[in-house]
């Protein structure tokens, strides 16, 4: 039924804002330039690696190095609105289309923070991704790993129809507040294998006793 629903629930929304979908195409071409998807590898449902599809909200400016610049040095005025109205979320209804993604569920996360999971944190995979979920209407983006993933886990352990709906409705509300909205993605925290690792430096023993191993994937 879930499936069901994300797939009519998808077509439907692609079919009411597709204007304000070309039109946010056409901004991000002009803009920032080309290509107009930004597309990462993310992990999926029990654990499987997919490309998830968003608008790009950043330029590809490099360094002399010929490295990308830091996100805040390459994210404009036109990005941080596009990313502050979620329009930059409409092109992961074709992961939904596609049974990558939910409309509702843990947040998609980068490939290699799958080695750092413990086993309660590694049941965010037991459901399918979404472009929403219970821990980003608690908080979004200001929610710390520790609480994210506990929020995720609840989630999954008491889903249901009604809990969707919850969501859905809290999600709208939120975008149209503009609230909890980082402007530069991944600023006010650091990253989930920068963070766990150094973690794993501060609990380790002295004299090479054991610490815990959260490589068991």
């Amino acid at each position: 039924m879930k499936r069901l629903l994300d797939v009519i629930v998808s077509l439907l929304i692609l079919t009411l804002f597709s204007v304000i979908i070309a039109g946010t195409a056409i901004v991000v071409r002009w803009k920032l330039g080309a290509p107009i998807i930004y597309t990462q590898e993310r992990i999926g449902y029990q654990g499987k690696p997919f490309r998830i599809f968003k608008f790009r909200t950043m330029t590809n400016e490099l360094d002399y190095e010929g490295e990308l610049l830091p996100d805040e040095m390459r994210m404009t005025k036109v990005g941080k609105w596009i990313r502050k109205m979620s329009l930059d979320e409409f092109p992961q209804l074709i992961n939904v289309l596609k049974g990558e993604m939910s409309l509702i569920g843990p947040r998609p996360l980068l490939s290699r923070y799958l080695p750092y999971y413990t086993e309660q944190e590694a049941k965010r995979h037991h459901v399918r991704p979404g472009i929403t979920g219970y821990a980003q209407v608690h908080g979004r983006n200001y929610v710390n790993w520790k609480r994210r993933f506990e929020l995720d886990v609840h989630y999954v352990e008491n889903q249901s129809f009604w809990l969707d709906l919850a969501i859905i409705f809290k999600t709208i509300k939120l975008v149209l507040k503009r609230e909890d909205i980082e402007d530069v993605p991944g600023q006010s925290m650091l990253d989930f294998d920068v963070e766990r690792k150094l973690e794993l430096q501060k609990n380790e023993p002295a004299e090479g006793g054991q610490v815990h191993d959260y490589s068991y994937l």
